[in-house]
């Protein structure tokens, strides 16, 4: 793939994605909600395999399905309404049925199984930006029209996708299939806030994206795929290790890291609300996700691979250019909790 094309191909997908957020409109969110599907189809397809080529498809698939339900809904509206606007009220057929689109777009439960299979087939880098900068355009429709979509419905879906996220990650060795099974997790989180606080949904979607990038970006320093090669990340790279440790204690939510702060806020509003049910239950479905994270921190610091030498580590080791952005990134990642009271000031 040459720069052209290339800087053409993530422009589309920048713009889409731009596109749906700044509309109100909703053939144009539509439109900005196709530019991206398209776009991220040739990045996917970046290793001419038959696998990349399998999720692509399966990817296009998936969301050409949501797109023709979303534009049905689209036209319902127009129809009953006579306006375009997406801040006006529609009716609960036609809310239930574009909130079934988003949840598809999403790859929320019970529409989850594309998620996994396309992050897998695919490599990491547009893994990665399938499960982040994807995930923006279809969120913040949610989070504008939640008024009026369907509440038992999002609540079961938020608690099925917690629940399969978690379920699901628990046998798996693939690191790429673990981050979605991750991905699926975390969207049930931010479901779950939507109807009483759409702000602290933002919030969490903001430190899922920042540790979703940290965690694939240290992957992708030596190129682990697979459960069983972190256990040689030690001796190659011993920094990568403590890396990995503090960002999958993050992604678990375990204080006093980063990825602490969106579950304790999201708990304390549900409280607020008189629900105590609903956290309880996210709670304890939420260590089904810190089970197979604490997985790959004993796969990565309490394993070593059998070596017949005396020497198991270097002496020196060369910057790698793909380490630019990791000290930044891991920083915000682990140390951004204390300015978790700053966030709810101004909430």
């Amino acid at each position: 793939m040459n720069m052209a094309l290339m800087m053409t191909i993530f422009t589309t997908l920048i713009m889409g994605t731009l596109i749906t957020l700044i509309s109100s409109h909703w053939l144009l969110m539509w439109v900005g909600l196709e530019m991206s599907m398209l776009a991220i189809i040739p990045i996917l397809m970046n290793k001419n395999n038959p696998r990349s080529i399998e999720a692509a498809t399966k990817y296009f698939l998936m969301q050409a399905t949501a797109s023709m339900i979303m534009l049905l809904s689209i036209i319902l509206t127009m129809m009953f309404s006579g306006q375009w606007s997406i801040m006006y009220s529609t009716n609960q057929i036609i809310s239930l049925i574009l909130t079934i689109s988003l949840i598809m777009k999403l790859g929320l439960a019970p529409f989850h199984f594309w998620v996994t299979e396309v992050t897998q087939g695919t490599s990491l880098i547009p893994g990665m930006i399938l499960l982040t900068w994807q995930k923006i355009a279809p969120l913040s429709i949610l989070i504008q029209i939640y008024p009026t979509i369907n509440q038992p419905l999002i609540i079961i879906s938020a608690t099925l996708s917690t629940l399969l996220g978690g379920w699901g990650g628990l046998n798996q060795t693939q690191l790429r299939k673990i981050m979605a099974y991750s991905s699926i997790s975390h969207m049930g989180w931010m479901l779950i806030i939507m109807f009483y606080n759409p702000s602290i949904s933002l919030f969490n979607l903001l430190i899922y994206i920042m540790l979703t990038i940290t965690m694939f970006s240290t992957l992708l320093i030596n190129n682990n795929l697979a459960t069983l090669s972190l256990s040689h990340v030690w001796s190659t790279s011993p920094p990568v290790i403590i890396i990995i440790l503090m960002n999958l204690l993050s992604l678990g939510g375990l204080p006093p890291m980063t990825g602490f702060s969106p579950k304790w806020i999201i708990i304390q509003e549900l409280m607020k609300n008189d629900n105590i049910m609903i956290p309880l239950i996210m709670t304890i479905l939420a260590l089904l996700n810190l089970y197979f994270y604490m997985r790959l921190t004993y796969s990565t610091t309490l394993t070593l691979f059998p070596a017949s030498n005396n020497t198991k580590t270097k002496w020196y080791f060369n910057m790698n250019k793909k380490m630019i952005m990791t000290p930044p990134l891991i920083t915000l990642s682990i140390m951004s909790l204390p300015m978790t009271p700053m966030f709810m000031i101004l909430n």
